[in-house]
Formats: C-alpha cells, structure tokens, sequence
C-alpha cells in the first residue's frame, strides 16, 4: 500500500480544508441520499458468487474497431470531442486542450495483470496527445486516475481541475500544488480563457485502498466560449440530475456513464436507461454515453450498455451520439451515429 500507484491520502493543510466541507463527515465524504455501495438485499458472497458464474460475453469477441484521428490537428471552431474507450476523453475548444480522467494504460487496476483492457482499445498513448491545458480529474478511482497516465502527462499538463482531496494523488507524484485546484461540489473556478468549471454533486465514492471517502467525488460543469458541457464522471442515479440541468442547462452535450451496472450496485452507477433519463433531467441537446467499451468492471455482456442507452434515448426522443474510440464528435456539425459494437 505504500507503493507510488496507490496514492496518498489526504493530510496537513489539505486534510483542513477538507475538514471543513459540509459533505465531509465522521471521517468519510458522503453522498446526498443514503448509497449503500451494495443493495440492500445484496451480500459480498451473493456478489463474489455472481462474479465467479459470470457470463462468457462480458468481453468483445474480437479487438474492437477504432478511428486514427491526428490530436494535434484537431478543427479549429467549434467544440471537438475525442472519446478514447471507458471514460477518457479529449476536448478542443476554442484553441484549448482539455482532457478528462485520463487512463491510457492497458489496465484499470493497481497491478498489470488485473481488468485488462479490451483488444484494439490501446491504440492511444499519452506520447499522441498534444499540450494539456486543463486536465479534469472527477475521482480517484483506477479506471479514471492512473498512475503511469499520469506521470507520463505530468510535463504536458498545465493546470489540474479535480475535487477535494485527490489532488493528494498529483503532488504525491510530482505535480507542482500550484496547478492544482480543488473543489467541493458547487465551487466554480474561472481560468484564462474563459473557461469556467464548477463542481457538481454525484452519487458514488471513492478510494484506491482500504479506505473510502478520503477524497471527494464529482461531475464538472464547463463552460466555455458560449457552449456549455457536462462532465459526467460515475454515478447513481438521483435528484442531482434535474436540479443542475434547472441550474445550468440545457447543455449541448452530456457525457454521462453508461457501463459497470448491476443489480448488486444499483445506487453508484446508473441503469442504461437511468443514463438516457439523466440527459433529459440535464436538458442536455446530445447525450455521449461512456464508461463502456474498454474494461469489464460488471457482469453484463460488453456492448449492453449501449444498446439500452440507444433504445431508451430513441423512447424519450434524446439525440444520442456513438463515435468509435478517436472518432470526433463536432459539436453542431458530426454527431456519429453508427452501430458499430454490433461486430
């Protein structure tokens, strides 16, 4: 546990302003409503008997398909969204780089050979990305913080955006603290620019280790340049949704999770059609579902989440984009659509 990948937990000055969140509790971040990580009618050992009874078809049969996209050449103009599997995503916008939990290792879990990344979903490294201006970090969780990602981006990376606590992590390994700024839900930081971002509640947790709620969790509201996105990071689904849409909505677009549900876990990830319903809670014009496609974290098959999301967008008459893993998304122009998981 004393290894650099772990983290480090929150102390000194830090640990002080965390102590004076009104989220922050007996020791532990908590949530808005009461979120048991388990279902009530739910155990360690029925879940560990699920896991080990778990479908065949939670993995692709074959590597998935991808779209080389040069990143150092992205459109001028409007916003481009480049999603890299799971929920790694790089935004454009207005001359600016923007990059969203970064994970580009070929797994999601402190040691190698554990939660192995899909066939064909490695094909981005940190060496194609360009000059970060803002990176935004929603939690600390391995399949949205890594260590070898973000070491590797340290030099590329300019400013750091996360929430309470976890900016621990970043200066642990060897991030300048001026970059980092943190914040409880509902702070908003202004940045050059004219990049705005404020924190927003999410249902979830956190934790690399032992311990949970040492960190604070989030989703992240950027506006900029006129356009106004959502960040989604993981959640359950709650009320949350529809007080930041009446708040800041409508968006243009929402990225919101789709994937590493089930019924053992019903209050710290949504449903697919939870995901569907929280866009249209957000008032988002386009919905980009992820948290899919690179990593089996659940017991689902692996492109089940995003053929609940599909039907259930088309049921509530939202606008839903499917890019491949490096396909753009062109906010206003190119919105890919294809039903390319159907291999």
């Amino acid at each position: 546990m004393l290894q650099k990948v772990f983290g480090k937990i929150p102390s000194g000055e830090r640990l002080q302003r965390i102590l004076q969140s009104p989220n922050y509790k007996k020791n532990s971040f908590h949530n808005i409503s009461h979120t048991p990580v388990l279902a009530e009618d739910s155990s360690f050992w029925k879940t560990l008997k699920a896991y080990l009874n778990k479908p065949k078809d939670t993995r692709p049969p074959v590597p998935l398909p991808f779209e080389q996209t040069d990143l150092q050449h992205l459109p001028a103009g409007a916003p481009v969204v480049v999603w890299f599997g799971h929920s790694t995503y790089l935004l454009h916008i207005n001359g600016l780089n923007i990059l969203v939990d970064p994970v580009f290792s070929n797994h999601a879990a402190p040691l190698s050979f554990m939660v192995k990344a899909y066939a064909g979903t490695s094909s981005y490294h940190v060496k194609d990305l360009p000059e970060i201006d803002l990176l935004v970090q929603t939690h600390d969780h391995y399949d949205h913080l890594d260590y070898a990602s973000a070491s590797a981006l340290r030099t590329k990376v300019k400013k750091v955006v996360t929430t309470l606590g976890t900016g621990s992590h970043f200066e642990y390994w060897g991030y300048d603290a001026a970059i980092i700024t943190e914040l409880d839900w509902w702070q908003t930081v202004t940045m050059a620019g004219g990049v705005q971002l404020t924190a927003t509640p999410a249902r979830h947790f956190s934790g690399r280790g032992i311990a949970r709620g040492k960190t604070l969790w989030a989703a992240f509201v950027l506006q900029l340049a006129g356009y106004c996105i959502y960040l989604g990071g993981d959640s359950g689904y709650d009320t949350h949704f529809k007080e930041i849409g009446r708040k800041y909505g409508p968006f243009d677009l929402a990225i919101l999770e789709c994937g590493q549900y089930n019924q053992h876990w019903p209050h710290i990830h949504m449903m697919p059609e939870e995901t569907a319903q929280a866009a249209v809670d957000l008032r988002a014009k386009w919905l980009l579902p992820v948290h899919w496609a690179k990593f089996t974290l659940a017991l689902h098959p692996w492109n089940d989440p995003i053929i609940r999301v599909v039907k259930k967008a088309a049921e509530l008459q939202l606008a839903v984009t499917t890019p491949r893993i490096g396909e753009p998304v062109i906010l206003g122009s190119s919105y890919p659509r294809s039903e390319w998981w159907q291999l």
